[in-house]
């Protein structure tokens, strides 16, 4: 059933939306591209052992192009996402790479897919977007750095990417095996970051407790729900949705982390929540 396709998106994004503040409770300096090289490597190569493990490999046909490209575009969505905020600053940078990722995905479809955008897609993504500008509008440390902005677009178009390329893949492999190939590659492709740059923040007990959790529930679960739904909603109805992620970011900032916000970035809760829930729930059951 289509709606509960898209339940399993949001609680997708609801678990990436635990990321940040999952981030805070770590112990020392961490460098945010080795935590996602950490988290793609556990989520990938776990669930991988798992499907190797259970047989559900063999005989699989995988289609390797899609895959390839699926895994280039999640592990490209790391530094370019992790980038864009150090450059530019957490406010603007999540706002251009989160926001934009539904306009690549709309565009992407029409292009490549043939697809042509719905009016609700469209008003739902307008809310949802204009939501997350007003989220951060109060947020400090505004840079406005052209490269920063740039790569923020290129973490937008990536995921973008992801969400089309993968939805190829879940056409052709079940979920499970499907997220365990795609994510392993990714993580084999960033994994110089964690032999080059400083890990040794994960010595800390606390530390390897939280990346595991990033690794296993806010990546490989949280993946497995999102291509769960993937396969039976569009790719860029599936990216607008994910927009949960900052809306539940925020909201667990403000309930465990400690942190305000503003009558205007509550206002762009309200928005988020009103263009989710219009695509969740503002197309019947239709497939």
């Amino acid at each position: 059933m289509q709606k509960k396709a898209y339940i399993w998106v949001l609680f997708a994004a609801m678990l990436w939306g635990t990321t940040g503040t999952a981030q805070t409770f770590l112990i020392g300096e961490a460098h945010p591209l080795t935590i996602g090289a950490a988290r793609l490597a556990i989520g990938g190569f776990g669930l991988l052992l798992f499907v190797w493990l259970s047989g559900a490999l063999r005989g699989a046909h995988i289609p390797w192009l899609w895959v390839g490209l699926s895994a280039l575009c999640m592990a490209l969505f790391q530094p370019f996402f992790f980038s864009a905020v150090q450059l530019t600053g957490v406010a603007i940078g999540t706002v251009v790479a989160i926001g934009s990722a539904p306009a690549f995905s709309g565009v992407l479809e029409a292009l490549v897919m043939k697809r042509k955008a719905e009016r609700v897609w469209v008003f739902s993504t307008i809310l949802s977007i204009t939501g997350c500008i007003l989220l951060f509008a109060n947020s400090g440390g505004y840079v406005v750095e052209p490269l920063g902005v740039l790569l923020g677009l290129l973490a937008g178009l990536a995921f973008a990417g992801y969400a089309m390329c993968s939805k190829n893949v879940l056409a052709k492999m079940d979920v499970v095996p499907a997220v365990a190939v795609i994510f392993s590659l990714s993580g084999l492709v960033l994994l110089p970051f964690l032999v080059f740059l400083d890990t040794g923040y994960l010595a800390e007990p606390r530390n390897l407790i939280l990346v595991a959790y990033l690794g296993l529930a806010a990546t490989s679960l949280a993946y497995l729900l999102f291509s769960s739904g993937l396969k039976t909603i569009p790719s860029s109805s599936a990216v607008t949705l994910s927009l949960a992620e900052p809306l539940t970011a925020s909201i667990l900032g403000v309930a465990v982390v400690g942190e305000s916000l503003s009558g205007q970035s509550w206002a762009g809760v309200a928005l988020l929540l009103g263009g989710i829930a219009l695509l969740a729930f503002g197309k019947g059951s239709k497939t």
